[in-house]
């Protein structure tokens, strides 16, 4: 990084890390005295080297509050304005979260002497009980400054936290204001390129996220669309707003489909609608077990007109 550095000229940031919890220490044989040694080497060799530097203690989650308080503090005096807490293991709930970011400010920092505003405090989560999300935006109201996460929730095991979903999230509570249109754009070349199933039911960018199959939802979504309304339409059976993310809304003909469905979709594709036709799909589509595609909707017309 140093030599990086120098033949570029802009800072790179190194993360130093450590795990730091009883059962890590003792699997690896470690001591604190090792952990303190080893951190001290590292991050002295950045700073004199003037290479930015995060110090990170994996697995926080489940390490003594006082040893992370010994090795943060004198990474701090070291020179380390960044650090980074970890939920290595997925293990933490969100209220667990919130105590240890809180534990963070007041007995680390502070207690140290350190304005909070000088010292920014990253999140790190994983997925492995399902909370990822959730914790990331603990952490966001816990005050840490930047939270981390993956693409789809790429990552070791049952992933890191989803990016995605994390900043979906902020979004709609006003925690940023980003632009988040080809949010979906973005979520596709993830897919595309690593080879990670997008599910059809994973949330906002799924296939089935905002696809209406049920009749009276079906119904209220219609109405709203000849009223004009994409707000209405994007919000009346919906808690997520399609358009906020460069997506709409979809009415599709399934089992649970009513009439309003299908003469919808054949007017959206200026089919000419006759009770026949409605009549027609609607029994093919109570003798399915799923949405049907629209490749399957246009089979069933050319059966009808054959």
């Amino acid at each position: 990084l140093v030599e990086l550095q120098e033949k570029h000229g802009i800072p790179i940031q190194a993360s130093a890390f450590l795990g730091t919890s009883p059962i890590r220490q003792y699997a690896e044989g470690w001591t604190m005295e090792k952990l303190l040694s080893t951190m001290e080497t590292a991050v002295s060799f950045a700073v004199e080297n003037d290479v930015p530097v995060m110090f990170v203690t994996e697995d926080t989650t489940r390490s003594n509050p006082e040893d992370i308080k010994k090795i943060y503090q004198r990474a701090m005096e070291l020179g380390v304005r960044r650090i980074c807490v970890c939920d290595t293991c997925g293990h933490v709930t969100p209220n667990g979260v919130k105590k240890l970011l809180n534990f963070i400010d007041e007995e680390v920092i502070k207690d140290s002497g350190y304005d909070r505003r000088d010292i920014e405090v990253n999140w790190h989560g994983h997925q492995d009980r399902g909370l990822g999300v959730a914790n990331n935006i603990a952490a966001v109201e816990a005050g840490a400054d930047v939270v981390h996460g993956t693409a789809l929730g790429l990552g070791e095991r049952a992933g890191n936290a989803p990016l995605d979903q994390t900043l979906v999230n902020l979004k709609l509570m006003g925690a940023i204001d980003n632009d988040l249109t080809v949010l979906g754009e973005y979520m596709q070349k993830a897919h595309e390129f690593t080879e990670v199933p997008l599910p059809r039911n994973y949330p906002v960018f799924g296939q089935d996220a905002f696809e209406t199959g049920t009749g009276v939802h079906a119904s209220a979504v219609i109405k709203a669309m000849k009223k004009g309304d994409h707000w209405l339409a994007d919000r009346v059976y919906s808690g997520v707003p399609a358009g906020e993310f460069g997506l709409e809304q979809v009415i599709r003909i399934g089992h649970m489909a009513g009439r309003s469905n299908i003469i919808w979709w054949l007017q959206q594709r200026n089919y000419e609608v006759t009770d026949e036709l409605v009549a027609h799909l609607f029994d093919v589509a109570k003798s399915q077990r799923r949405l049907m595609d629209d490749s399957e909707v246009v089979a069933a017309i050319e059966a009808f007109n054959n």
